[in-house]
C-alpha cells in the first residue's frame, strides 16, 4: 500500500500536470485536495470536509478586505486617478533623464497605493504612458519595460490582494504584513528609478530632459494628486496607528476614493456598474482559488508531506540560508511557468512549516517571497504583465520588452539581496505599530 506522503507526491504532480493543462487552478487544487483526502481516510470525511472549507473561507470576515480593496482600485482606475497621478509626477521628474520614464515608475508606484494589483496598476498608467513616451521617441524597450516592471509595484506597495492571501494562508496578520511591505516597496522604487536614470545616461538622445515646468504647475499638479495620497495616508496610517482593521481600512479606502470621485463630478451609473462587476468577478476566482487551496491544505496536512520535508531538511543540516536560497531560486523558476497565486497556493502549506522551522519570521518571509512572484510577474515565458503591456504597445515585438524589462528584474534582485542581508528593512515599521 502506498504511504500517506507517496500519496502527497503523487497528488502534487497530478496538480502540476492539471495546471499546466489549464485546468482552473482552483478547480485543480479541490480536485486532487478531495481524491486525495478520500484515499487517506474515507469518501465520506473528505465530503464533510469538503462542506465545512466552503462555508469557512465563503463566511470568513477576514476576507471581506479582498472585494473591498479591489473596489477601491477600480473605482480609482476607471475615473482617472491613474491618469492624474502620472501627469503630476512627470511635471516633477520632467527635467531628469529619462523623465518620462520616471514618471510612469513613480505613477505606478502612487497608484500601487490605491489599488491592490499589479495587472490593474500595469494596464492604467501603461495606456496612458506608452502613447507618451512614444511621442517623445523613447526606446521601445525602456518604454516597455518599465510600465511591466513598475507595475509589479502593485502587490508590494500596501494595500495588495496577494499581501492579503499569503496572510490567509499562513495565519498571519494582513495589517503587519501591509506596513512590512512599506520600506521594502519604496526602496524597490528607488532602485527602479536609479536603473532608469542610468539607462537614460549610457544612450544619450533617446531621453533627453523632455520637458521642464514652472514651479506653479508643479504645485497644480501636486492639488490634483492629493487625493490619492490622502487615501494612501488614512488606510496605511489607520492601520498603523491601530485606528483601523485591515477590513475597515479597505471600507474607508473605497469609501474616500468614491468620495473623491463624486466631488470631480466623475462619478457615473456606467463606472459603479462597471467597478461593482469587476470586483465581484475577481473576488469570485479568488474566493474559488482559495477553496481550493484549502481543500488542498488539509490534503497536504494528512499526507504528511510537510511536516516530513521540514523534517528532512532540518536533518540534512544544511545551513538554513542555504536553504532559503535553494527556496527562492525554485520560487524563481516557478515564475517562469507559474501565475503568482498559483505559486503561492501550491508552495505555502510545504514550503511555511520550514521556513518557520528555520526561525525565520513568518512576516519577513512574506516580504520577500511577494518580491519573488514580482520577478515572475515579468520573467518570460508566462510573465502576465508582459502579455498585459504587450496588448496596449501593439507594435512592439516581445522580445523587446523582454530585453526591456532585464534591467529591472536585476533591481527586483538586488532589492531581494538587501533584504536578506537587512532583515529589519521589512520588520522595522511592524515593530514600531500601536496596538
Amino acid at each position: 500500500a502506498m504511504t500517506p506522503v507517496t500519496v502527497g507526491v503523487f497528488g502534487l504532480i497530478v496538480m502540476a500536470v492539471l495546471i499546466m493543462i489549464r485546468v482552473p487552478i482552483g478547480c485543480a487544487m479541490g480536485i486532487v485536495g478531495l481524491a486525495g483526502f478520500s484515499i487517506l481516510s474515507s469518501p465520506d470525511a473528505a465530503f464533510s470536509m469538503l462542506g465545512m472549507v466552503v462555508y469557512q473561507t465563503v463566511s470568513s470576515y477576514a476576507l471581506t478586505v479582498i472585494p473591498l480593496f479591489f473596489l477601491m482600485g477600480q473605482l480609482a482606475g476607471q475615473s482617472g486617478m491613474g491618469v492624474e497621478l502620472y501627469r503630476a509626477v512627470h511635471r516633477w521628474t520632467g527635467f531628469l533623464p529619462g523623465g518620462l520614464a520616471m514618471a510612469t515608475v513613480g505613477a505606478c508606484a502612487g497608484f500601487s497605493a490605491i489599488s491592490g494589483s499589479s495587472l490593474a496598476t500595469a494596464a492604467t498608467i501603461g495606456a496612458v504612458a506608452l502613447p507618451e513616451m512614444k511621442r517623445f521617441r523613447y526606446d521601445d524597450a525602456l518604454a516597455t519595460g518599465c510600465v511591466a516592471a513598475g507595475g509589479t509595484l502593485g502587490i508590494l506597495i500596501p494595500p495588495s490582494t496577494v499581501m492579503v492571501v499569503y496572510a490567509i494562508l499562513t495565519g498571519q496578520p494582513v495589517g503587519t504584513l501591509f506596513i512590512a511591505g512599506i520600506i521594502p516597496g519604496i526602496i524597490l522604487t528607488g532602485l527602479f528609478l536609479l536603473t532608469i536614470f542610468l539607462w537614460s545616461r549610457k544612450r544619450h538622445g533617446i531621453s533627453h530632459p523632455d520637458s521642464r515646468f514652472s514651479f506653479a504647475e508643479k504645485w497644480e499638479s501636486l492639488r490634483d494628486t492629493g487625493s490619492v495620497l490622502l487615501t494612501f495616508a488614512l488606510v496605511v496610517g489607520g492601520l498603523y496607528g491601530g485606528w483601523f482593521t485591515p477590513t475597515e481600512a479597505a471600507a474607508v479606502g473605497a469609501l474616500i476614493v468614491l468620495v473623491i470621485i463624486s466631488a470631480k463630478k466623475r462619478l457615473t451609473w456606467k463606472l459603479l456598474a462597471g467597478s461593482l462587476t469587476e470586483t465581484a468577478l475577481t473576488t469570485a476566482m479568488i474566493f474559488a482559488i482559495l477553496i481550493g487551496a484549502n481543500i488542498f491544505g488539509y490534503f497536504m496536512t494528512l499526507s504528511d508531506l510537510p511536516a516530513t520535508l521540514t523534517a528532512w531538511v532540518t536533518d540534512t543540516g544544511m545551513n538554513r540560508y542555504a536553504t532559503l536560497g535553494i527556496i527562492c531560486l525554485v520560487y524563481v523558476v516557478l515564475g517562469c511557468i507559474l501565475e503568482g497565486f498559483a505559486i503561492m497556493f501550491l508552495t505555502l502549506p510545504i514550503v511555511f512549516p520550514m521556513v518557520t522551522a528555520m526561525g525565520f519570521d513568518p512576516i519577513w518571509f512574506g516580504v520577500l517571497m511577494i518580491l519573488l512572484i514580482e520577478m515572475g510577474l515579468i520573467t518570460p515565458p508566462v510573465g502576465i504583465n508582459v502579455f498585459i503591456i504587450s496588448g496596449i504597445a501593439k507594435n512592439v515585438p516581445m522580445a523587446t520588452i523582454f530585453r526591456g524589462i532585464a534591467p529591472f528584474f536585476i533591481a527586483i534582485l538586488i532589492c531581494v539581496v538587501l533584504l536578506f542581508l537587512f532583515p529589519q528593512l521589512a520588520l522595522f515599521l511592524p515593530a514600531t505599530m500601536a496596538g
